[in-house]
């Protein structure tokens, strides 16, 4: 049975198909569209409209459904490829610690402790005398969590004691600000460090106390960039993290000779203070029995 003959079960006078060479194009696009119109026509239109509704809803709802996955495994990717909150820039964590030669004179490293706890996200407990002892990476996201455990802990806190190989910038610069905010003090005790963006934190504190036998180190900073910056908008972000650090360091009342040693040793190695240094550069208002020029003074 051809077309034609079917149509006419259901069309008594169905339109014959235009054969005329002057019709072209044009009359074959009407003669298929009366065709489909009579077909629509010979069904209930309720049903019609109805099962061409559900046929829309479902092939939309399978277009959303397939475009949600594929937007939630470019952020998977995209998340992972990321070691921190890129595009800005962070400062690499200081493990392993490695020595670090200024003019001929060796910088001794701090024996390197075992400890899990260091490479992990840093945690926050609060221990006797108002110190909240803050150990472990700066990992993007900790300053908020810092943020949290002030609001609810900061009426006992005095003091933030660090230990800490660094890490993101931007966190490390949030925490400093919180901190001088509350008028705490930091501290980073005999035998510990405090390197790579730590000291930014260590920066924030009213009264900034180290031990003799502490470790403070500063580098440059390392940006880290997503796939498709370009090392040009690296280079920027880079600078322009610098330049905002240099700024937090001024309003602290920290001599920017710190940033100076920071953007002289390479991202692999760490320049540590001497005590003295901390002193003379104000990143330190005390060391032991010595003592300098509180903050703000």
């Amino acid at each position: 049975m051809s077309v034609t003959s079917s149509l006419n079960n259901k069309d008594p006078h169905p339109q014959p198909l235009p054969t005329s060479a002057g019709t072209g194009r044009a009359g074959a696009t009407l003669w298929v569209r009366g065709v489909i119109q009579r077909w629509l026509g010979a069904t209930p239109e309720n049903d019609v409209l109805r099962w061409m509704y559900r046929g829309l809803l479902v092939a939309t709802v399978a277009v959303l459904v397939l475009d949600y996955t594929d937007l939630g495994k470019r952020a998977e990717t995209r998340t992972a490829a990321l070691p921190s909150d890129a595009p800005f820039p962070e400062q690499p964590s200081a493990t392993p610690l490695p020595q670090t030669q200024r003019g001929g004179e060796k910088r001794a490293a701090p024996v390197q402790e075992a400890n899990a706890r260091l490479r992990d996200k840093m945690t926050f407990e609060l221990a006797a005398d108002g110190r909240l002892i803050a150990t472990g990476t700066i990992y993007p996201g900790t300053a908020a969590r810092f943020a949290e455990e002030v609001e609810k802990r900061g009426s006992y806190v005095k003091t933030v004691v660090l230990q800490s190989p660094g890490g993101s910038v931007q966190d490390a610069l949030a925490m400093g600000k919180l901190i001088r905010a509350k008028n705490f003090s930091t501290e980073v005790e005999n035998g510990r460090y405090c390197a790579s963006s730590c000291p930014l934190v260590f920066a924030g504190g009213v009264e900034r106390k180290a031990g003799p036998k502490s470790a403070i180190g500063v580098h440059q900073v390392s940006a880290a960039t997503t796939r498709e910056m370009t090392g040009a908008a690296g280079m920027e972000n880079a600078q322009r993290v610098s330049a905002e650090c240099q700024s937090y360091l001024r309003s602290m009342g920290i001599d920017l000779g710190v940033w100076v040693r920071a953007m002289e040793t390479p991202p692999d190695e760490l320049f540590y203070f001497k005590s003295e240094e901390l002193l003379e550069l104000k990143l330190a208002t005390g060391v032991s029995g010595k003592s300098a020029v509180k903050a703000g003074a």
